[in-house]
């Protein structure tokens, strides 16, 4: 009698532990996935200390793209839970972007100063080409579009500035994954500026509508070059000071005027279409 309660009990606390039975028979038309951005960052790390860092400590990302000779993908953290790879964060007024993003770290030793000054190392090809692979097969499943892929350095340009201004931006627009301005209505553009730089406060709003968090004070301190910088590291890598000048005007005011949309002259650009 007490083997047959025994078991009795058993299973009905298997029972409780699985939770209750569900239909999922129906599905909503109306609904999405929670992810909203994809986020790219550089470890600062070798390798070894990369996946030791991402797995172990109170940081993480949800990829790794290793540097080895078969740049190997990690998956760290399943894509339906929150990795810690953003921190403190913003673009176009949303804040915290962990909950809603998807993070991929790339093994790459960052900025070293020496006596020639700041020096960044090369991303090899191979890399580039795996993470192209990956980043497609994310934002396919989730319908991330090209304006939400985005730089660490976009997100927290006070803190951050990977992955750095030898990222190939460039190859992931050419791809159709990134937002890239038209470089001939950029050329013309510049040209204006040129005759007629505008003042910050222009900038700052530009910069603003574009997505990063900056105010409007018409100032160009600390905090403007931060986020000036970001912009040109990524659209003009050639020379990212955080100064405001005519040629980043014009890159400025080609991303974020609606009559020309940046989004579609990339993706009409894009191989194989």
């Amino acid at each position: 009698m007490n083997k047959l309660f025994l078991m009795f009990l058993a299973i009905l606390l298997a029972g409780c532990a699985t939770g209750p039975r569900v239909d999922t028979s129906f599905a909503a038309v109306s609904q999405d996935s929670r992810v909203r951005y994809l986020v790219l960052h550089y470890t600062f790390l070798d390798s070894a200390t990369s996946l030791r860092v991402l797995t172990q400590q109170q940081v993480s990302s949800h990829y790794l793209i290793d540097d080895g000779e078969d740049f190997r993908i990690y998956r760290l953290v399943d894509e339906d839970r929150r990795a810690y790879h953003a921190g403190l964060s913003s673009w176009k007024g949303n804040t915290g972007l962990n909950a809603s993003s998807i993070g991929i770290e790339i093994v790459n030793l960052g900025w070293r100063d020496s006596v020639q000054g700041r020096v960044w190392p090369p991303y090899p090809q191979g890399q580039i080409d795996r993470l192209i692979t990956l980043v497609k097969d994310i934002v396919r499943r989730h319908g991330i579009t090209p304006d939400r892929v985005l730089a660490h350095s976009d997100i927290a340009p006070q803190r951050k500035q990977d992955p750095g201004p030898m990222f190939p931006w460039k190859q992931l627009a050419e791809a159709g994954l990134v937002l890239w301005p038209d470089e001939k209505e950029v050329l013309l553009r510049q040209g204006r500026f040129e005759r007629q730089l505008p003042d910050m406060t222009w900038f700052q709003k530009k910069l603003a509508d574009h997505g990063f968090a900056i105010a409007p004070t018409g100032v160009l301190d600390d905090a403007s070059r931060n986020v000036v910088s970001a912009l040109q590291m990524k659209y003009r890598p050639a020379r990212f000071d955080g100064i405001p000048d005519a040629q980043t005007a014009a890159i400025l005011d080609v991303l974020t005027t609606p009559s020309r949309s940046p989004v579609m002259l990339m993706i009409e650009a894009a191989p194989g279409r």
